[in-house]
């Protein structure tokens, strides 16, 4: 009977042991779970910040993209304004293809009873082309951050621009010069740009020997 009692009294004991270690296995289980939810509350704070500066910087961009665009819009359009003496606007669309900005040109005419929007190769001819083609030369010079330096160097700017309009490319090409503080060196055919300029060469081909000769006003 003393030995079964005994014999109990050992159970009992190394059941007390194995509880008693099984108990601090759970306290450690329940401290790591602890730490893990903590880690795992730190990770998805760190999770949401990164999300709320990633949409920052695409707000950012957007924003920065959309100011450029309206400035871009604006320089042109009042140019071919000046140069056609119209209503004429330039308009630019972005739509985004592949997580890729795709920007697409237009110019809108509006007449007595409708809105005419058309791409500007189909307006006017070449003239609004080359119209186009130096006012974004200016807009991209002058937005640019940071600023290019150095003068803007044209090679027949207005070459498909009618004589009807080539006095009033000449005055917007003065005008941008001065209002930007930026010299202007063309090279041109047209006598009517030549014309305007502080100073003017003539280079003509003798034989295989260019010479260079100022043009003096009359």
């Amino acid at each position: 009977m003393i030995d079964d009692i005994n014999s109990l009294e050992n159970e009992l004991s190394k059941l007390k042991d194995y509880i008693s270690k099984q108990e601090g296995k759970r306290e450690k289980l329940i401290e790591q779970l602890d730490d893990n939810n903590s880690r795992m509350k730190e990770i998805n704070a760190e999770i949401d910040k990164l999300e709320k500066v990633s949409i920052l910087f695409q707000k950012t961009s957007e924003f920065a993209r959309e100011q450029a665009k309206k400035q871009i819009e604006t320089l042109v359009t009042k140019c071919l304004q000046y140069v056609f003496e119209s209503d004429i606007e330039f308009v630019i669309e972005i739509e985004e293809m592949r997580n890729k900005a795709n920007a697409e040109f237009y110019v809108i005419n509006e007449t007595e009873d409708m809105i005419i929007k058309t791409k500007p190769e189909l307006s006017r001819g070449g003239g609004v082309v080359d119209i186009i083609s130096l006012a974004l030369r200016i807009a991209f010079l002058e937005i640019h951050k940071p600023q290019i330096q150095g003068p803007l160097i044209l090679d027949e700017p207005a070459k498909h621009v009618s004589e009807d309009y080539i006095f009033n490319v000449g005055d917007f090409l003065r005008q941008t010069s001065e209002m930007f503080n930026r010299q202007v060196i063309m090279v041109t055919h047209n006598h009517h740009l030549s014309n305007i300029s502080n100073n003017a060469y003539r280079v003509q081909l003798n034989g295989s020997t260019s010479s260079i000769l100022p043009i003096v006003e009359q």
